[in-house]
C-alpha cells in the first residue's frame, strides 16, 4: 500500500510541479509518520523516501535508533522547550518555532552540542484560535528577534493551513504566506535566507506547490489514516 500510494503522492507532485511552470527538484516531500510503527517507515524509506515528519519528540527519540542513519528527520509539531534535548542531535530541521522563548531554548541546547539548528517560523496565516504559530503582521518582528541567536539559523516559513473539503479554500493562505516569506527575504537579515516554504499536507499539497511550497507535509495521503482517528485533529499532515 505505502509504495504505491507514494508513487501516486510523487505523480501528483510533478503534475502540480508541471502547472506552476518548477522543476520536481524544487519541492522536498516529508512523509509525516507520526504514531507509524518503525516498520511501515522502513516500507516508506525502502521504496525512497528519505525525510520523515514527526509531531512529538518522544517518536523521533524512539525511532531514531531503528531505522536508517540517512534519514532526515524534521520536528513539524508543538515543541515543549523541555523536550528539546530528546531531537537537538536528532533532527535536520525544526519546522515549528512560534515564540522566543522556544527560539531560545532551542539555541540553549543547540549550543551545548556545537550544532547550528536550522528553524522555521511558524506563521498562523488563517489566524485560527485553536492553531499556534505567530501572526503573519508579527512574523518580521519576531524573525529578526531570533535571526540574533547564534545557534539557529532561520530558512523560511511554514504555516498550517485550515481543514477543508476543497483545497482551494486554502490557496489564499498560500500565496500570502509565500509573499511574505519573500517580503522578508528581501529585507537581508542577517541569519536570515527565507528559502524554505513549508506548507501544504495531504488534502491540499498540490494548491501549495502551485503557489511555491518548497516543502510538503504528507502523512495520510501515503500512510493511511491514523491509529487514533482522522487527520483533522492537529491538522499537521
Amino acid at each position: 500500500m505505502i509504495t504505491e500510494n507514494l508513487a501516486l503522492v510523487e505523480e501528483r507532485i510533478a503534475a502540480a510541479c508541471a502547472r506552476a511552470g518548477r522543476e520536481r527538484s524544487e519541492v522536498q516531500l516529508i512523509a509525516v509518520s507520526k504514531t507509524k510503527p518503525a516498520e511501515m517507515l522502513r516500507e516508506a524509506y525502502e521504496a525512497g523516501v528519505r525525510d520523515f515528519g514527526e509531531n512529538k519528540p518522544q517518536e523521533i527519540r524512539d525511532k531514531h535508533p531503528l531505522l536508517p542513519e540517512d534519514i532526515r528527520w524534521h520536528m513539524i509539531g508543538h515543541l515543549q522547550r523541555n523536550k528539546i534535548k530528546y531531537i537537538i542531535d536528532r533532527v535536520c530541521m525544526i519546522h515549528s518555532v512560534d515564540s522566543l522563548r522556544l527560539a531560545q531554548a532551542i539555541d540553549e541546547e543547540a549550543g551545548k552540542r556545537g550544532l547550528v539548528m536550522p528553524v522555521l517560523a511558524e506563521v498562523n496565516m488563517a489566524k485560527e484560535a485553536s492553531k499556534g504559530g505567530i501572526m503573519p503582521e508579527e512574523a518580521e518582528e519576531f524573525i529578526r528577534q531570533i535571526s540574533i541567536l547564534p545557534h539557529i539559523h532561520v530558512e523560511g516559513l511554514m504555516t498550517i493551513a485550515p481543514f477543508t473539503e476543497h483545497a482551494e479554500e486554502n490557496r489564499p493562505y498560500f500565496r500570502n504566506l509565500r509573499k511574505l516569506c519573500v517580503d522578508i527575504g528581501q529585507k537581508s537579515i542577517d541569519n536570515v535566507s527565507m528559502c524554505r516554504l513549508s506548507m501544504g499536507m495531504t488534502g491540499d499539497y498540490e494548491v501549495a506547490i502551485e503557489e511555491g511550497a518548497t516543502m510538503v507535509r504528507v502523512g495520510t495521503g501515503i500512510f493511511g489514516e491514523r491509529f487514533y482517528g482522522s487527520t483533522q485533529q492537529d491538522g499537521r499532515a
